[in-house]
């Protein structure tokens, strides 16, 4: 699947959210190697859980509240990084060295993020650092976890893999993108 301006997610069967209108991403790298990523869900947010500036959450747990995800690895690699961003503004990166064998993260800049919310639309945008992506060929995987008001969960992304949501499963890395090699 190939970069687009306007990527739509696919809610998991079994994790349907009907407080959800739309959810899709936006992503493109940019001239200095970075990526720029938007997410934009569209609903009836007050049906949702949305953690506010207010809220601190635990940083290793972003995920298990409504957070946007992306995968980030190389088609030739099995290593892979994730990094989670919170609507709170709160951001974890993950470093893997294969299929959910988590390894240490080394000290990084903090990506850039920005939240918008206007009416029943909220928009996280992330920018991504270069020294945050390996240069070349990337397989992206963009994900969301939503979290209704009542603490029910669902589970958004570019593809899923058959069964549970898994969203470190590399089916679900649809997206390719080129990055500039310094």
């Amino acid at each position: 699947m190939p970069a687009s301006a306007d990527l739509p997610l696919l809610c998991h069967p079994d994790s349907p959210e009907p407080a959800v209108r739309a959810l899709a991403v936006g992503a493109r790298v940019l001239p200095d190697g970075g990526l720029a990523l938007v997410w934009r869900l569209a609903g009836d947010l007050a049906a949702l859980r949305i953690p506010s500036a207010a809220t601190a959450l635990p940083p290793e747990r972003l995920w298990a509240h409504t957070c946007f995800e992306a995968f980030v690895g190389t088609p030739d690699g099995a290593a892979y990084r994730e990094f989670n961003f919170s609507p709170n503004g709160q951001w974890m990166r993950f470093d893997f060295s294969g299929y959910r064998e988590r390894v240490e993260s080394p000290v990084l800049p903090a990506p850039q993020i920005t939240l918008h919310c206007a009416g029943d639309v909220l928009e996280l945008a992330v920018r991504l650092g270069a020294e945050q992506l390996p240069p070349g060929e990337l397989c992206v995987g963009l994900t969301a976890v939503v979290e209704s008001a009542g603490g029910r969960h669902s589970y958004w992304s570019l593809r899923h893999p058959a069964g549970q949501p898994d969203f470190h499963h590399r089916e679900g890395f649809a997206l390719a993108l080129r990055v500039p090699t310094p």
